[in-house]
């Protein structure tokens, strides 16, 4: 049986992975809307800096948003100087984590899917006399919706599975930032294996079927 503190870290995870997808979408899509259409000499910069964390080890991505998050780091000196107080060891730190590190997951599928639509809907619908804002509500998201929904499956499933970074930020405290991925590591250090066997075995059918759902969906036609 799963003790209450796991069931927490599950419900806490969740959590995260839902407040996170729903900022990576508000965040990317501008981000992936204007990596699709720019001609600028900055597209490649921005679209290194956005893929970074495919290649970076997670523990130095969260080492460097902990510098950069604690009281001598500029952010961590912007939040205390608005009140809010340090981020590091706070859900709220997590969730910054998980956006940076998830990044890439959401923007990636949202860019190809408004690349894939290509101009010419959009030219139309400017002969019609549809502003820039029409064009891009009426026309580029409903024809890019399923990146958003191929964004929204790898962001949610991504953020769930993080260990490095969330550990690095929030370190492991109970019923704040003990995540599933943290209580797995736990009972393994302290040689409970049947625990880590049943969140692992979650874990494991979790992203199977996430996967599953993601190739389902790309192996038939958007209905």
């Amino acid at each position: 049986m799963l003790e209450g503190i796991d069931l927490t870290a599950i419900l806490l995870t969740l959590k995260l992975a839902v407040t996170t997808t729903l900022i990576l979408l508000l965040v990317g899509t501008p981000i992936a809307w204007w990596l699709a259409r720019t001609r600028s000499r900055w597209k490649g910069v921005v679209g290194a800096l956005v893929a970074l964390p495919l290649v970076l080890p997670p523990t130095v991505l969260g080492f460097y948003l902990l510098v950069s998050l604690g009281p001598h780091g500029p952010i961590g000196q912007f939040t205390q100087w608005l009140g809010i107080g340090l981020l590091p060891f706070t859900f709220a730190g997590l969730v910054v984590g998980s956006v940076f590190y998830s990044l890439p997951f959401v923007v990636q599928p949202l860019q190809n899917a408004f690349s894939a639509s290509g101009e010419r809907p959009l030219e139309v619908a400017a002969t019609l006399g549809a502003g820039p804002g029409d064009r891009f509500f009426t026309i580029a998201l409903p024809l890019a919706r399923p990146g958003f929904v191929t964004a929204a499956i790898l962001g949610f499933a991504h953020t769930v599975g993080e260990f490095g970074v969330v550990l690095m930020i929030g370190g492991n405290i109970p019923e704040r930032t003990r995540v599933v991925s943290v209580a797995i590591y736990d009972h393994v250090e302290a040689l409970e294996y049947a625990e880590a066997h049943l969140l692992a075995g979650g874990m494991l059918v979790f992203s199977f079927l996430v996967l599953l759902a993601l190739y389902s969906r790309h192996a038939r036609p958007w209905t």
